[in-house]
């Protein structure tokens, strides 16, 4: 749990942050379009390579922007989670209407734009990659917190199943391991075992592990969605499970709900 202190302080980078007109370029370019690459960035910014590289860590420090790796390049997301504690704590109590305006230029502003929805969820833990890399891929672990057992060699190229912890071997997700690299990132193939042959019916999950001192930064990216519905059912699932993840490792036990049961209203 942060203290008073510690969430002063990450408002004040967040804050100092929004200050600069430059960064607040990168933000509503990121929100015209998250995702984009440094070079792209660059080419909408009259600036130099390194300066805006410089720009991007203030942002990234204030928890604004978050970084994912694909292959050689780093992809850079808007995350607008800042924004909206920021507007809780400063709008909510003085103007609803707007806080309903900016909550969905929230939404928008996660949608990655391309031919399929992606969602992108960014979370702290006190842990480290190993014990994170762990809870994702032990099979017991992920029974403890998910309902379901992830089960796999978890080598690239393998077959994975997400099964059912009812005894009846059911896995309702099946799919393929893209890349694996322990303790920092694992790329996944989702599917419905009836879809497993059809690359138009999968979804590919990304975590992707940072540590930092005594935390750990986990990014879990779920692209290639089929619609917008299906990206709205993932919004709600991935923070649940996440945080009954979070609960798990940092205290030993998960939610004493389950946290996907909650009224979404």
């Amino acid at each position: 749990m942060h203290t008073s202190d510690e969430t002063d302080d990450e408002t004040d980078k967040a804050f100092k942050a929004l200050a600069d007109p430059t960064r607040r370029r990168l933000l509503d370019l990121l929100h015209e379009r998250s995702g984009q690459t440094l070079g792209e960035l660059c080419g909408h910014i009259d600036m130099a390579r390194q300066s805006v590289t410089q720009h991007l860590a203030v942002l990234e420090a204030a928890n604004l922007v978050s970084t994912v790796r694909r292959g050689r390049e780093k992809l850079h997301y808007l995350n607008p989670v800042p924004l909206h504690e920021m507007q809780e704590r400063w709008i909510e109590k003085f103007e609803r209407p707007r806080l309903r305006a900016l909550s969905a230029v929230k939404r928008r502003a996660e949608e990655v734009m391309s031919d399929k929805p992606t969602f992108v969820y960014v979370t702290y833990i006190e842990s480290t990659p190993e014990a994170v890399w762990r809870a994702l891929t032990d099979a017991e672990l992920t029974a403890s917190y998910w309902g379901h057992s992830n089960v796999s060699d978890w080598r690239p190229g393998s077959r994975w199943e997400h099964r059912r912890t009812d005894g009846s071997g059911i896995a309702d997700v099946v799919g393929t391991v893209l890349e694996s690299e322990p303790p920092t990132r694992l790329v996944t193939v989702w599917a419905d075992p009836a879809d497993e042959d059809n690359p138009d019916k999968q979804s590919r999950v990304t975590f992707d592990i940072h540590p930092h001192a005594d935390i750990v930064r986990l990014t879990v990216t779920h692209e290639d969605l089929p619609d917008e519905t299906a990206r709205g059912e993932v919004a709600l699932g991935w923070p649940a499970v996440l945080s009954n993840l979070k609960s798990l490792i940092e205290t030993g036990s998960p939610l004493p709900q389950e946290p996907w049961l909650v009224p979404s209203r």
